[in-house]
Parts: structure tokens; C-alpha cells; sequence
């Protein structure tokens, strides 16, 4: 069940990794200009900060959550593709940045929503070692997204890679699915049964039931973000994980240009990000196991990460923008493990969806922040951005460690 599971998690993020360049190469193919697929990533980045929450109500109060993930993949499948479509038939930016938003409520479902239904497969025993191959996903599908968008252009066009993009969502549908159905009987600590009209409870009934129906959402994703806020150990989890993406995301934006200061070309920039993802698929390989020291291997590798954009940010050569660039995936990598652990660990059992998916919508959003203020940085001196970048992971470590040397103090 977990080869399974894995197969599925690679296929949909990887297929996720894709759709953004693909994007991006498709809309300078069919207008020159990149103006309208920025138009759409941004479109698609904004909404999940919407559809995350609601995600989680609904995969927590499904009988089948897996079911309810097969929807979400099928959904974003469909409207990357409307998007696609529209893009070579040369149909209004306005309409396909608004297919993108409507498109964007579904995009936790291929990071969060996913993770939170690791603990069915995996089970209590293998569940930290799970979590970090879970992680190690992410860095693969981060090393081949790019990868094959790059190759599969180059031969077929930009088209045909968002199709490629499009297929390897559709072929996680069949791990969705097959994902298993939640033990009906409250776990101990989870903070009692599952919300009504999950497995065991029931739906609202009568002609009021939409908006009892309404009202039930409502509440349950207040109770998901009261289970971040009032949780000391994954606040400061959360918080410093948005702080954190928020400097990585002008590592990201950088990366291009730094590789064309260095050498004359944007095209090994953009390999700078390949090699932090190899980075990150590397450590976690070799620490497996995080879940005991979580919330300490979280800060350990925020700092890690923070030091190898120092070095990216110092960088004279390329090589040794290369070697920051292994530094800071040495650091990420374990971070991200790190981070999953203690949603793990610390989430009441019938709200984990939303903790997840609401976590991966406050990510997703502090990463839109950080790339539209390193836009300008980088413009003006990419060095500059990049020790921007370090600054918020260091801020990040102080949330991790001040609060919590607080909390031991009091």
C-alpha cells in the first residue's frame, strides 16, 4: 500500500513540477510573451490559499478520503488542460486566468491533502520513515518536473509537455482511490469522533440543509486553524515554515538570473534549482528518521538552507553558486521531513486534512509574497535578493528556537 502510495505521490507532484514551466513555455510559443502565463501561475498560486481549508473539511469529513483526492487530481487535471487548450486557440487572458483561479482551489490536494492521509497507509510504527520518503517526493518530482518539461519541449513543443503534465496527474488517480478508509472509532488524543457526515456521523438533513450545511464548514475550518493557533509546537512550525518559503521563493526567482550573471546564461541558473532539489533528495536519504527530534531538525535545516544562499548570494563562480546551491537542498530537504513530522505528531486525527491542506495554502501564499517582492530585488542586484532570502530563513530559525526557549523559561 505504500509502494502504492508513493507511485501516486510522485506521479501527481511531479505532473504538478511540470505544469508551471509548461505553462510558461506554452504562452511564450503562442504569444511571445510571458505577461499571460505569469497572468495564469499567478491565478492558480492565489486561489489555493481559498481551497486548501475547504479541502481539508472535506477530506476529513469523508467517508473516502481518497475518493474525494481522486476528484481534486481529476479537476486540476481537467482545467490545466481547458487552460492548455485555451492558450493555443488563443482564447482571452481574462477567461483563462479565471479558469486558473477556479483551477487553483484544487492545487493543495496534490501536496497537503495528499501528505494528510499518510498515517492510513503507513500506520503508527513505520510513519517517520514514511514521512520522509513522502518528503523525498517532493525533491524528486522538484529534480524531474523542470527536467522533462525542458526535454519534451525541445522535441515537441510546449503543448505537448503540458500534455505529458496533464497525463501524469490522470495516472495518480488510480493511488487516490485506492487509498484506505479511516478506522470509524475516535483515536486516542484525536479529540473525539469524527466531524458529523464522515465516517459514522451524518449528513445535514431537511430543507435548511445547505445552509446547515454551510455553517458546518464554516466551523470546521475555523477548528482547523484554532488546531494551528492553539497548538504551540505547530504554530511556530507553521510560522516559521511561511517565513521560511517566503525567502525561498527569492531563491527561486534568483536562480536564473544568478546563473546568467555567472555565466552569460539563464539556462544553468535555472539547473541551480535542480541541484537543491537533488540537495534535499540526498539528505533526506541519508536521515530517514526525524519525527522524534522534528521540531529541532526543522530549525537545523532552515539554518542550513539560510547558509547555502549566503554562499549562493557571495558567489563569484559559478561552481561555487553550485556548491550553495547543495547546501541549501542539504538543508531543505530535512526541513520539509521535519515540518511534516510534527503536523503529524501534533494534529488531532479528524482535522489532519485541514491542518495539512491549510498549512500547504499559507506555503503556497507566502511563497506568492516572496516571489513578487524578489522580482525587483533581483532586477536590481540578484545578490541583494538572494541574502534577502537568507534573512527570512534566519528569521525563521528565531521563530523556531526563541519561542520555544521561551516556553521551556516560563
Amino acid at each position: 500500500m505504500l509502494t502504492r502510495y508513493m507511485a501516486g505521490a510522485v506521479l501527481a507532484r511531479t505532473g504538478d513540477e511540470m505544469s508551471g514551466p509548461a505553462l510558461l513555455v506554452t504562452g511564450l510559443a503562442v504569444t511571445g510573451s510571458p505577461l499571460l502565463a505569469s497572468s495564469v501561475l499567478a491565478g492558480l498560486t492565489i486561489s489555493a490559499a481559498v481551497g486548501g481549508p475547504l479541502l481539508g473539511v472535506l477530506l476529513d469529513r469523508a467517508r473516502r478520503p481518497g475518493k474525494v483526492l481522486g476528484w481534486c487530481l481529476a479537476g486540476y487535471a481537467g482545467g490545466l488542460l481547458m487552460v492548455v487548450g485555451g492558450m493555443a486557440g488563443r482564447v482571452p487572458g481574462a477567461v483563462l486566468a479565471g479558469v486558473a483561479v477556479v483551477t487553483g482551489l484544487l492545487g493543495p490536494a496534490l501536496t497537503g491533502g495528499w501528505t494528510a492521509q499518510l498515517p492510513l497507509v503507513a500506520g503508527a510504527g513505520r510513519l517517520g520513515r514514511a514521512t520522509a520518503f513522502d518528503s523525498m517526493s517532493y525533491n524528486v518530482a522538484g529534480l524531474a518536473g523542470p527536467a522533462l518539461v525542458g526535454v519534451i519541449a525541445s522535441a515537441g513543443g510546449g503543448v505537448m509537455a503540458a500534455l505529458v503534465s496533464v497525463g501524469m496527474l490522470v495516472a495518480a488517480l488510480p493511488a487516490a482511490h485506492g487509498l484506505p478508509s479511516p478506522d470509524p472509532r475516535p483515536a486516542d488524543g484525536d479529540g473525539g469522533a469524527r466531524p458529523a457526515g464522515g465516517e459514522g456521523g451524518s449528513r445535514p438533513a431537511g430543507g435548511d440543509g445547505g445552509v446547515a450545511g454551510w455553517r458546518v464548514v464554516r466551523e470546521e475550518v475555523r477548528a482547523g486553524f484554532r488546531a494551528i493557533v492553539s497548538n504551540g509546537t505547530l504554530r511556530r512550525a507553521t510560522v516559521a515554515s511561511m517565513v521560511s518559503c517566503c525567502g525561498l521563493a527569492m531563491v527561486v526567482v534568483s536562480a536564473p538570473v544568478l546563473g546568467a550573471r555567472l555565466s552569460g546564461e539563464s539556462g544553468p541558473g535555472a539547473l541551480l534549482l535542480a541541484v537543491i532539489a537533488a540537495g534535499g533528495l540526498v539528505a533526506n536519504a541519508v536521515l530517514s528518521r526525524t519525527s522524534r527530534w522534528a521540531a529541532g531538525v526543522q530549525a537545523a535545516g532552515t539554518a542550513v538552507l539560510g547558509a547555502g544562499v549566503v554562499v549562493m548570494a557571495c558567489a563569484e563562480t559559478y561552481w561555487m553558486a553550485v556548491v550553495g546551491a547543495a547546501v541549501a537542498g542539504a538543508g531543505e530537504g530535512p526541513q520539509l521531513t521535519a515540518l511534516f513530522a510534527v503536523r503529524h505528531r501534533e494534529a488531532p486525527a479528524r482535522l489532519r486534512g485541514q491542518v495539512f491542506t491549510t498549512g500547504a495554502s499559507l506555503k503556497i501564499t507566502s511563497f506568492a509574497i516572496g516571489s513578487a517582492a524578489a522580482g525587483p530585488l533581483a532586477a536590481y542586484d540578484v545578490s541583494l535578493a538572494l541574502l534577502a532570502g537568507a534573512a527570512l530563513q534566519a528569521a525563521a530559525v528565531a521563530v523556531l528556537v526563541a519561542r520555544r526557549r521561551a516556553a521551556r523559561d516560563g
